[in-house]
């Protein structure tokens, strides 16, 4: 996109955003040719690592950062979430600023985000453009990213916790409609991104249970209006991306009606995630998602969230994935058709290790044969109620030879055809309540593991005595390429131990070596 897009749009820019969501659209011709792309993308939320963190005045080289920090890896799309629940980081015309509402200011993280906007703004910037333009200048695509439920300066009994509707208000579609508007037509972005899957945790829910079915039309026809009124601005017609929830069984049951979109073509690109659990799942069931998208040949790119674990699964603070725990993820996404990969929040700032993994996302035969830790996704209680399932952890209540219990995984890596590079195979796992005289069977796609290399550690370092960890070389027994499916049983526990034992984790390792390893074929 032209830099010079903007002074063509300024003069048309605010009275565009008063004209209704019909007439907006009205008299518009032409069709937008959808073309699926492929795009590593890095999103940043304007606060945790931007905003809330530098003390004002913001200098140019700060107020660049997000950009910078990413820039020279393979990120070629920059993703800016342009506001949180009560607020918006640039000085709209439409929406309220972030923080107006909140004076006087009591918290430092939002004094920091008032002033360094305000700093810019004294200099005659806008806090929007300095990151578009820098964008530009570094060779990315810029998207503004909107939460589609949460707004400033509206009406607080509007909002579903106040005992409102959502966006069963027209007045809040309009809202909204009007801060996309603002963003296509009056900035020099490629396209704007519509998230509708930072609820809940990051916003208010979209509807309530009870106008789901009635408002599901009534939201697709809204995107439609969205999509008429980005791809038909005047200049370059813009694109629209939207956040969505990974099983179509999710979206439905929140009003979003995915497939339809695909069919009348109202989206350029989706994004599958789950806001309320920022932890890495490799198994993400996105299957469905990336068929019908590309029947339409609309793209879909695979979110690699950041954690491997964090409070909600059981552990007492998030911790980031490493990046053979990032390879793992990408190569399950790469080989679910994906069209490229998004992420954010990594570990900050960023260094050399998070620019690394960066460059590797970028293509896939970077991390076709590079070491790679697989993680079991765990389930989270607030994921759980969305219908979000998860096989760990996995409770086994007592020891029953004859009953068994499956733990379905998937391995992007060819371990068998890799011209014999791979040096390791290690699968761990981590059972509560677990003793050395335990009897487990442990089958791995139908083949018995028990005569396969164990060792066994603490179950916890501040709990050692709460369970075992196991680690199982795979020498004989080796996990196939795409589906596996790893059976145990508690056969048998020692005479005056009873009850069971739960499967916290599970990962399975595969290191990989430059010569084959072995002496001759």
């Amino acid at each position: 996109m032209s830099l010079n897009r903007r002074e063509l749009l300024q003069g048309t820019a605010l009275a565009g955003a008063a004209v209704g969501l019909h007439q907006a659209v009205a008299g518009a011709t032409g069709k937008h040719e959808i073309s699926r792309k492929p795009r590593t993308i890095y999103f940043n939320d304007a606060r945790h690592y931007y905003l809330y963190v530098f003390e004002p005045p913001l200098s140019l080289v700060d107020a660049w950062r997000p950009v910078d920090e990413v820039a020279g890896t393979a990120v070629d799309t920059f993703v800016y979430g342009v506001a949180r629940g009560d607020g918006l980081f640039y000085p709209s015309k439409v929406g309220m600023r972030f923080a107006s509402d909140m004076r006087p200011l009591t918290s430092a993280y939002a004094w920091r985000t008032w002033e360094n906007m305000q700093s810019l703004m004294d200099r005659g910037l806008d806090p929007l453009v300095v990151l578009i333009d820098r964008a530009h200048q570094k060779g990315m695509d810029f998207f503004a990213s909107l939460r589609m439920s949460s707004y400033g300066g509206m009406k607080k009994q509007h909002l579903i916790k106040e005992g409102g509707r959502g966006l069963a208000h027209q007045e809040v579609r309009d809202h909204q409609f009007q801060v996309l508007q603002e963003l296509a037509t009056g900035y020099d972005v490629e396209g704007v991104e519509l998230d509708f899957a930072a609820a809940p945790g990051g916003m208010q829910q979209l509807l309530l249970k009870e106008d789901v079915a009635e408002f599901t039309p009534v939201l697709t026809d809204y995107v439609e209006t969205i999509s008429q009124m980005v791809r038909r601005r005047p200049g370059e017609p813009g694109q629209v991306g939207a956040r969505v929830y990974p099983t179509e069984e999710m979206n439905r049951a929140h009003g979003l009606d995915v497939r339809t979109w695909l069919e009348r073509g109202l989206v350029d690109y989706l994004v599958p995630m789950l806001y309320i659990n920022f932890t890495l799942d490799a198994d993400m069931p996105m299957g469905w998602l990336v068929q019908a998208a590309h029947e339409h040949r609309v793209s879909v790119y695979g979110m690699l969230m950041p954690f491997s674990g964090d409070e909600a699964t059981g552990l007492p603070a998030p911790v980031h994935a490493t990046p053979a725990q990032l390879r793992a993820a990408a190569a399950n996404y790469w080989a679910r058709g994906v069209d490229g990969l998004y992420t954010w929040f990594m570990s900050w700032p960023l260094g050399d290790t998070e620019r690394g993994t960066l460059t590797e996302l970028g293509d896939p035969d970077l991390i076709r044969e590079a070491d790679k830790h697989y993680i079991v996704h765990r389930r989270s209680e607030e994921a759980n109620k969305m219908g979000y399932q998860a096989h760990l952890p996995l409770e086994i209540p007592s020891a029953n030879p004859d009953m068994s219990y499956t733990i379905p995984f998937s391995v992007a890596d060819d371990v068998v055809g890799s011209r014999g590079r791979v040096q390791r195979v290690l699968l761990r796992m981590n059972i509560e309540n677990l003793v050395s005289a335990d009897r487990l069977g442990l089958r791995l796609n139908g083949e018995s593991l028990n005569h396969e290399p164990c060792q066994r550690d603490f179950g916890s370092s501040i709990s050692p005595y709460s369970g075992q960890w196991l680690e199982i070389e795979l020498i004989a027994i080796r996990p196939r390429q795409g589906r596996n499916r790893l059976e145990i049983a508690l056969d048998g526990r020692p005479e005056g131990l009873e009850g069971g034992i739960t499967v916290q984790h599970v990962e399975l390792l595969i290191e990989y070596g430059h010569y084959p390893a072995h002496l001759s074929e």
